[in-house]
């Protein structure tokens, strides 16, 4: 539902080499020409308009439209009885995460948010790496996405339909503080820049607290110097991703551990596609009632979370 960039470049490849699970039978535009031109290059069935798509015979829909409109489009969707994956953020605001969460478990649904990051197995390698306590005791965790201006006229700039950097790039070292932390964590300090030249939030900071004195500073921007990271400092050490958010398929990221103030390991990771092995969690979701309750309780935390950074920054 959406010819949205991300579906093109990285979403549809990955159902398509899910074929054992799924089946990709339409995409839907606002225009004739886009959904034509989707449904050329993916071998699929063209959709004018999205209550058209919902008249379509499906079990599933992937949803990368703007935030600001998914409250719309996921209640029409699950009142077809349909099980969706919706690009981040899910929801403008915790009660509207509430609905949405409230419906899919009336109607036996299943719905993710799309922080698909979180499946690539550096991730993986680095909760090993604590798990051994190669860098002691965890003390603090630190996280930061950004980049350099947009262009003039981005989707991410409407606050009308739910732009801003909050939505966006904040939601990344969010989920993964409460990935490597835990969902113990709780936001108690924030900080936004509203851009009155853009109309939207453009950058901006926030505080998490956890238990036994740990914390979590993220920082997030749409005028940044790119960032892409995040750091966990330990007692003995420090373990450091420089793309721990947007490593392509192709990419192999490094993990940096820090050990007595050098460099004590580099680990190559080897080339994955997270959008992959998030579809695969999202269809086991489909069948699994444990993993879906999970998935429901991170939308739910992130959107709470994320209202909480838009409060405490006024």
């Amino acid at each position: 539902m959406g010819c949205a960039a991300i579906a093109k470049r990285s979403v549809i490849p990955a159902i398509k080499k899910l074929s054992n699970k799924f089946e990709l039978v339409c995409v839907a535009s606002r225009t004739e020409e886009k959904a034509n031109e989707f449904a050329e290059e993916f071998d699929c069935k063209a959709i004018v308009g999205y209550d058209n798509l919902l008249e379509e015979q499906l079990d599933a829909i992937y949803m990368p439209l703007p935030t600001g409109i998914h409250d719309e489009w996921i209640e029409k969707a699950q009142k077809k009885g349909l099980h969706i994956y919706a690009e981040k953020s899910i929801a403008l605001d915790n009660a509207g995460a509430e609905r949405m969460i409230a419906r899919a478990k009336d109607k036996d649904l299943a719905l993710m948010e799309g922080y698909m990051f979180q499946y690539h197995p550096q991730h993986v390698i680095v909760k090993e790496l604590l798990k051994n306590k190669e860098i002691g005791e965890l003390r603090c965790f630190r996280g930061a996405f950004g980049f350099p201006p947009l262009a003039d006229g981005n989707f991410r700039y409407d606050s009308e339909i739910g732009g801003g950097v909050l939505h966006d790039a904040a939601g990344y070292p969010l989920r993964a503080a409460f990935y490597i932390l835990g969902d113990e964590l709780e936001v108690v300090g924030s900080s936004l820049f509203f851009d009155t030249k853009t109309n939207s939030e453009t950058f901006g900071s926030a505080f998490l607290k956890g238990a036994d004195g740990m914390g979590a500073q993220i920082a997030f921007g749409f005028d940044n110097f790119y960032q892409c990271n995040y750091e966990i400092w330990g007692s003995k050490g420090k373990i450091t991703l420089n793309r721990a958010y947007t490593p392509g398929a192709n990419f192999s990221p490094t993990i940096i551990l820090e050990k007595s103030g050098e460099v004590a390991k580099e680990i190559n990771v080897a080339p994955s596609d997270h959008f992959v092995k998030a579809f695969e969690v999202f269809y086991d979701s489909i069948f699994n009632l444990q993993i879906r309750e999970k998935n429901h309780s991170a939308i739910l935390l992130q959107s709470a979370s994320l209202q909480k950074i838009k409060l405490l920054s006024a």
